[in-house]
């Protein structure tokens, strides 16, 4: 197929949200209105400059995102219902063995300390560099928990949504009005 083929079957393809998205979207909240380049947003996220770039196209594409005085802003109208009810059916769990890595969900705060599980390991999002051993928990990409830890806000939000994703009804609730809280 020629180069003038493939763009015009790109034309017509059907955009859809990819993962790292929502994880962008998610960083954007912990920007709160502050403008970053997307070199910088692609360092902090862990990604390319290029996928950085993409996000931000797929989330305006998805009407999520907007400018508010020269910066990238959520449109939190339609990104809290989306995150709060839908996001954990597009964006499904996917669980794995033990290994390595780092908490999330209900195994850091503000879970943990509302939730006990006995001697039941933690999920984990699965990196050498993680501390702590536990059930995989894949998170939304690759290099998301290198992001993350150097992001409290960020993290916080993630294991959240994390929660949301696999947790039992009452964590899922608790996450819920968490999330909510913080996406007011």
């Amino acid at each position: 197929m020629s180069s003038t083929g493939i763009k015009a079957r790109l034309a017509q393809a059907q955009w859809s949200l990819k993962p790292q998205d929502l994880a962008m979207a998610f960083k954007l909240v912990c920007l709160a209105g502050q403008r970053l380049p997307y070199v910088a947003l692609a360092q902090a996220m862990h990604m390319s400059q290029f996928e950085a770039h993409a996000c931000m196209a797929r989330l305006s594409g998805a009407r999520l995102l907007t400018e508010v005085n020269d910066a990238p802003a959520l449109v939190m109208a339609a990104f809290r219902p989306m995150v709060l009810h839908g996001a954990a059916f597009f964006f499904p769990a996917v669980r794995g063995e033990i290994s390595m890595g780092f908490p999330t969900a209900y195994g850091v705060e503000p879970l943990k300390s509302k939730v006990l599980f006995g001697d039941e390991m933690p999920p984990v999002w699965p990196h050498a560099e993680g501390p702590v051993r536990g059930s995989a928990l894949l998170p939304l990409y690759p290099k998301l928990p290198l992001a993350a830890a150097k992001d409290p806000a960020l993290y916080e939000l993630l294991a959240l949504f994390d929660a949301l994703r696999i947790g039992q009804a009452r964590e899922r609730e608790m996450a819920r009005t968490l999330l909510e809280e913080r996406l007011s």
